[in-house]
């Protein structure tokens, strides 16, 4: 039988290995006619195999040199909201001299790993439809700019593979299910939260959802981190500080397989900018952040999280526009 998870990898990474003459009769074969695919900011809306490749693939074609996919994780299944679908997740860099200007991004000219979330929904074979958070907040810090004024509050660094390097096409499917499970016991008790502490119940310790060691991986702005005290430092208190009302869970895609789970809204949450996030002064405006995330359980506890948010589209609605500040040349800390 036909591994579906497998088939979309090799396709995906065949989009970046197929000669420019070839390019457009493959994706033909990879997307379905009336294919509808939504990209973070600054691409967003792409229909059909043409408008995919000259939207999506053809310009990471041309930016990084050699394009090629790096994937770190792909599995899925059968999805757990109600609008269903059979979906392959993926979590993937796409790697290459930045030798060329990539959606508002100036190169390099050096090698980049630049982080793509995806959710890709499949039918009869093709996909068609699709999710991607392209982390372009990343792709410029790597690239030796910061357009803002506050930097990371935790480690800016590359993507791991999971620790144990069985997200590729996990073999125990049957056990997805129950890390899926995991993981929304964890969701459903991370709303409520101490306001003075950032603690929430069901997360830590007896009873807890989280791995006492566990892995936390941030998009470009927030940055990586290890145990609740680091997340709590680095991404939970300066994001609840300046979004108190945050409302989440609001997706339209969750899967379990293996040892694996991925959740997706788009958006996922609504909140109100209350207080300075990434050196943004608060602007009281209703804000909404579409997002990923990837886990990885162990022993019925979650011991590795990807997150991948999209950050450029997050800040134009609290007013700043990166990709001009860049162009403008207006860094507030080049690199």
């Amino acid at each position: 039988m036909t591994d579906t998870r497998a088939r979309i990898a090799e396709n995906l990474t065949a989009l970046f290995r197929v000669e420019t003459k070839g390019l457009q009769e493959l994706a033909a074969q990879v997307f379905a006619e009336d294919a509808r695919i939504e990209v973070s900011a600054p691409v967003g809306t792409l229909t059909g195999p043409e408008e995919i490749v000259a939207g999506l693939i053809a310009p990471l074609r041309a930016a990084l040199r050699p394009a090629r996919r790096r994937d770190l994780m792909v599995f899925g299944g059968e999805n757990r909201r109600d609008n269903g679908g059979d979906w392959v997740t993926a979590l993937t860099h796409v790697t290459g001299l930045f030798t060329a200007p990539l959606w508002g991004v100036p190169p390099s000219g050096k090698l980049v790993y630049l982080r793509i979330g995806e959710f890709w929904r499949v039918e009869s074979g093709k996909i068609a439809e699709a999710r991607l958070i392209v982390d372009l907040l990343d792709l410029i810090h790597q690239a030796g700019h910061w357009p803002l004024d506050e930097a990371h509050y935790g480690a800016p660094i590359i993507f791991p593979a999971p620790e144990t390097q069985d997200g590729l096409c996990p073999a125990n499917r049957e056990d997805g299910a129950a890390a899926l499970d995991v993981v929304e016991t964890m969701l459903g008790a991370l709303h409520v939260f101490d306001p003075g502490s950032f603690s929430s119940e069901g997360q830590v310790g007896a009873g807890g959802t989280w791995a006492p060691d566990f892995a936390w991986y941030g998009p470009g702005g927030i940055g990586s981190t290890v145990s609740w005290p680091g997340f709590v430092d680095h991404h939970r208190a300066p994001f609840l500080r300046a979004f108190p009302d945050r409302k989440g869970g609001n997706h339209y895609a969750r899967v379990g397989d293996g040892n694996y789970a991925a959740v997706s809204g788009w958006p996922s949450m609504t909140m109100t900018h209350r207080d300075t996030y990434l050196g943004v002064p608060a602007t009281g405006k209703a804000l909404t952040l579409r997002v990923m995330d990837f886990y990885r359980v162990e022993g019925g506890l979650i011991a590795e999280n990807w997150v991948l948010l999209d950050y450029i589209d997050l800040l134009q609605q609290m007013g700043v526009d990166v990709l001009e500040t860049l162009g403008q040349g207006g860094t507030a800390a080049d690199m």
